[in-house]
């Protein structure tokens, strides 16, 4: 079962302003979404994020940046809203 991992133009825009090796460590880190985007599953740091009402998730990309993303399971599709310096979503989200 695959998913098709989606992200928001910002983030196009964003990785566009990284250097090659961020670039690339990220896309990587997103390409694992697509077997296995729920926490417990497969690799990378996930974690099912404790919002009302929302399925939102949360994957750490090393000790650097966070990524926000929901899934559809219908559409069998992961949407990627938000890439953030882990410290700052530390302090944006409050955990």
């Amino acid at each position: 079962m695959s998913y098709e991992v989606l992200v928001v133009p910002e983030i196009n825009d964003f990785l566009q302003n990284q250097n090659k090796k961020t670039r690339r460590v990220i896309k990587e880190n997103l390409r694992k979404l697509e077997e296995s985007p729920y926490p417990g599953s497969g690799p990378g740091d996930k974690e099912k994020l404790p919002v009302r009402g929302e399925k939102r998730f949360r994957m750490h990309i090393g000790r650097t940046w966070t990524v926000f993303y929901s899934i559809l399971e219908d559409e069998k599709e992961v949407r990627v809203s938000e890439i953030l310096p882990i410290d700052e979503a530390h302090k944006k989200y409050g955990y």
